[in-house]
């Protein structure tokens, strides 16, 4: 007998009502990462890497590697390769990086390898969204990981097809980075808000000067020096500015999948009276064999049967009382008794019907 049982899950988000800094709200613009991607092979696997005959890509990048080095493969060789593994590497480009200065990579296979552990990535160039080649890979794999096989069996822990290279990079092309255009910097919120915006100006004219002015909901224009080693203290002070950011906006976010509630403290309720019921569903496998009769020449067949039973349970009305506050919330939700994936349906109903003042997003 099987019992579909639905989990009950609640999480709760509190945002902070102290003053941040200016640094945790906004970022420099022009001062940002960049995404660098490159392709390459991990040798000096125990057996693990890919199957060839099912990743021709693979042999055909250690032939190209090997034609480059000077070593002629000869042509319609059926080359079994199984210490090796076709893989992508990935890794940040900090802003203001130089020539010279280490990245740490991600490697993380693209074929069939059942495993990376013990490997060593070769020489594979990482290139960023132009083309241009930033920065160089190589090293051994570090895979938090461990699995074993034996007789069929196996058992794995964390995953074995993925690893990374402390500082296994190397900048070799730097990316122009400009603080600001001429006497002017320009600061960008993480999240567009008028009275933020509003607030951020006024928290710095009145901290260091008359030197602010806000654009628009997003972007803030200050006035820094020209020298650029009186610029950068200037920002490193700018930066220190305590701002108390705008109210944020009611909003509960809902995961389909897992069933977590996500709900920040501006949230609340009015009265409201709801009802609901659970639904259970039974299934019975009774599975039998059945027997031909004496001298019919019949053959003995399995008969599969199911009995399914639904019981819908017949929820009292519940009275939610009116909750300004989020306890009052999450426990006028509680009473209700509902799982987080009718709990969807449920805030749905009350907003439409006026009842809940939040946003609902489900990702």
């Amino acid at each position: 007998m099987r019992k579909l049982i639905l989990a009950i899950a609640l999480c709760v988000y509190t945002l902070p009502v102290y003053a941040d800094r200016l640094k945790d709200l906004a970022s420099f613009a022009g001062v940002r990462n960049n995404q660098l991607v490159g392709y390459g092979l991990v040798v000096g696997l125990d057996g693990s890497g890919d199957q060839t005959t099912q990743t021709p890509f693979t042999v055909q990048s250690v032939v190209n590697m090997l034609t480059n080095m000077g070593v002629q493969v000869p042509t319609g060789g059926n080359l079994q390769l199984k210490n090796v593994a076709a893989v992508t590497v990935t890794a940040t480009l900090p802003p203001f990086a130089r020539p010279g200065q280490p990245l740490d990579i991600v490697v993380s296979s693209i074929g069939n390898a059942k495993s990376l552990r013990g490997g060593t990535l070769l020489m594979a160039p990482l290139k960023g969204a132009d083309g241009q080649i930033y920065a160089m890979a190589q090293g051994n794999l570090v895979v938090a990981g461990a699995g074993a096989s034996a007789g069929g069996s196996s058992t794995q822990i964390n995953q074995l097809a993925t690893g990374r290279i402390p500082a296994g990079a190397t900048v070799e092309r730097a990316v122009p980075t400009l603080l600001g255009n001429g006497e002017f910097v320009q600061l960008e919120l993480l999240k567009t808000d008028f009275s933020t915006a509003s607030r951020v100006v006024n928290a710095i004219n009145s901290q260091i000067g008359p030197v602010a002015a806000a654009l628009d909901g997003r972007v803030i224009q200050v006035r820094a020096p020209l020298d650029p080693n009186q610029r950068v203290a200037f920002l490193a002070k700018l930066e220190g500015v305590n701002v108390t950011p705008g109210e944020t906006s009611p909003k509960v976010i809902i995961n389909a999948r897992t069933g977590s509630v996500v709900m920040n403290q501006a949230v609340t309720i009015d009265p409201c009276a709801i009802a609901h019921g659970n639904l259970t569903v039974t299934i019975l496998a009774d599975n039998k064999v059945e027997q031909p009769k004496p001298l019919a020449n019949g053959q003995t067949a399995k008969v599969q049967n199911a009995d399914i039973d639904i019981e819908v349970g017949k929820g009292p009305v519940v009275r939610l009382p009116k909750a300004a506050t989020l306890n009052q919330v999450v426990r006028a939700l509680n009473a209700v008794g509902a799982t987080p994936q009718d709990l969807l349906a449920i805030l749905q109903a009350m907003k439409i019907a006026g009842a809940l003042n939040a946003e609902l997003e489900v990702i």
